[in-house]
């Protein structure tokens, strides 16, 4: 496995000189597969090349990728490493403003565009002078087009290599709150984590991967575009929500890595056509049990694969434990952009619940004052771009300061409990961490999103959105077992934790009503300002079960 360790582009070229002929990418279009072997993505990679050598960019030079996954992604991505540049990806659902300040902060010269849900946003917010590349899916005008580009240059001859100590990327945390920060890594991360997590899982050329979370986020980025780099496995690209599963059936992952948002869909999906009760049944008959895994799996498009992950936030327990059952365990994992996700992951045969698994073997986890996380380990960041006030605060002495909380069990695994900045104060002086409560509330499979708040209350009140398996309930039913539900937490919480009230909620958060990041975390902050003014009109009723009126959502004045 020594080669393994090379750096990025030295692998590219390994794959294009002894595996040319072979299929490397997978792009979706009403269908059917658009393939790219690994001679043409290589190919293509050297043209951009060398148009991005024409454009005389000083070395080092910010080059931004604004695209949903595809492709032409990849191929940017390894352009802007050949020609020498420091990539920054811009998540495809980005406000303008946000996105405005990565681009100015970073000093960005060229954006290659792409697909994107709202791509006027970049229109908003491009600052003067910035030259666009348009690549699949572009939907604005732009200074450059791949397609003549690639149809026009010739590709470059020679096989450069950036110094493993040069930046190849400056990826910008979505972040809950404030601007965001771009964490600076060079060659070197790259050469040391991903190789260490290919042999982990013991990928080969013949792993086959999907590719639909940000790629402007670290996990994606290195457990799907780098680790493919590395052991010379295809990823397919489906072509959009809306084929989705028809597109997993048809690329048959052998790996595959989610946030925990959509294990739930995929979970609710299951028992829209199995109920828990017939499902539970099902598996209690050995001569049924083999036949209602496979099926479910094969209805999920995920009947080849050996290895699942989940991450970038907690996976409920009563979530896992229902994939454990149909033989589809997950694995949890825990990283941070700051860390290039090289951080703790799940070993197959031990999986404890509420765990994160334990670090890589050499990183090292330490739980320091306030019960922090904090990590020390040959993969970590250079620091922040232009901030080094705020690289030197997280930063100290070569250990990060993850602003995490949580705790090392017996066997070294690693419990996550929430962050520093969560905890909030009741008016009984009391503090209260929001995510130990939403984790137990993961348990009900009557409820989809949650957020617990109380800052400057007597007592947290929850704020929920129903799951799929209750919204066909009469609502009396359903009233009477979410009281239920707020009976059984409240007796597992401390006196001064105790929920209050359940108020329901008519809208489901999304990136899109900027109510979660691009990594569908919950942003906190804006969450409560939107839904505080309503909560404060009901804190003295009598009723615990509190109703948004959907024609109103979103005022801040809904009524029960």
């Amino acid at each position: 496995m020594t080669s393994l360790r090379q750096l990025p582009l030295e692998r590219l070229y390994h794959w294009e000189q002894h595996a040319g002929e072979r299929i490397y990418l997978r792009q979706a279009a009403a269908g059917n597969w658009r393939d790219y072997t690994w001679g043409q993505v290589a190919d293509q990679v050297r043209r951009v090349t060398a148009f991005l050598r024409h454009l005389a960019f000083a070395p080092g030079s910010r080059v931004a990728i604004y695209a949903k996954n595809c492709a032409d992604w990849f191929i940017a991505d390894f352009s802007i490493m050949m020609s020498g540049h420091i990539s920054v990806p811009l998540y495809a659902t980005q406000t303008a403003d946000s996105m405005r300040y990565v681009l100015e902060h970073s000093d960005t010269q060229l954006v290659f565009v792409g697909a994107a849900d709202s791509p006027e946003n970049l229109r908003r917010a491009l600052p003067d002078g910035v030259h666009t590349l348009a690549i699949q899916g572009a939907a604005i005008d732009c200074d450059f087009q791949l397609a003549d580009i690639l149809a026009q240059w010739q590709p470059i001859a020679d096989n450069p290599q950036p110094p493993g100590d040069a930046i190849f990327t400056i990826m910008y945390t979505s972040g809950t709150t404030g601007n965001p920060k771009g964490v600076m890594h060079d060659y070197q991360t790259v050469a040391h984590a991903v190789p260490n997590i290919v042999e982990s899982f013991n990928y080969t050329p013949a792993d086959r991967f999907v590719s639909y979370l940000p790629l402007s986020h670290a996990a994606e980025r290195i457990v799907v575009e780098l680790q493919s780099l590395y052991c010379g496995a295809s990823v397919a690209f489906p072509e959009g929500m809306d084929t989705f599963i028809d597109d997993l059936k048809r690329a048959r992952p052998t790996f595959f890595f989610s946030v925990p948002r959509l294990w739930v869909k995929f979970k609710e999906a299951i028992e829209t056509k199995l109920p828990p009760r017939l499902l539970s049944l099902l598996l209690s008959l050995p001569g049924c049990a083999g036949w209602i895994k496979r099926r479910v799996r094969r209805e999920l498009g995920l009947e080849a694969a050996r290895i699942l992950g989940t991450g970038s936030a907690p996976t409920a327990e009563e979530v896992m434990h229902w994939y454990a059952r149909l033989g589809m365990p997950l694995r949890d994992g825990y990283g941070m952009t700051e860390n290039f996700a090289y951080g703790c992951m799940c070993e197959e045969d031990k999986q404890v619940p509420g765990a994160v698994g334990v670090p890589f073997d050499d990183a090292q986890v330490i739980i320091g004052a306030d019960d922090e996380i904090l990590f020390k380990s040959p993969v970590m960041m250079r620091g922040y771009y232009r901030e080094p006030e705020e690289t030197a605060r997280v930063l100290r002495d070569g250990v990060y300061h993850t602003g995490d909380t949580g705790y090392i069990d017996a066997d070294g695994q690693l419990h996550v409990t929430g962050r520093l900045s969560e905890v909030f104060k009741t008016t009984k002086g009391k503090f209260v961490k929001p995510t130990r409560l939403e984790n137990f509330l993961g348990e009900c499979a009557l409820l989809g999103q949650v957020c617990v708040f109380g800052h400057g209350l007597d007592q947290p009140v929850l704020l929920a959105g129903i799951a799929e398996a209750g919204r066909s309930r009469p609502r009396p039913e359903l009233e009477a077992q979410l009281r239920q539900v707020l009976a059984a937490l409240n007796d597992r919480l401390e006196t001064h934790e105790a929920v209050r009230q359940i108020f329901v909620v008519a809208e489901e958060w999304a990136v899109e009503n900027l109510l979660l990041t691009p990594t569908l975390k919950l942003k906190r902050r804006q969450i409560e300002q939107r839904y505080r003014p309503w909560v404060e009109q009901h804190l003295h009723a009598e009723q615990t079960v509190i109703w948004e009126v959907p024609a109103v959502a979103g005022a801040g004045t809904a009524a029960a």
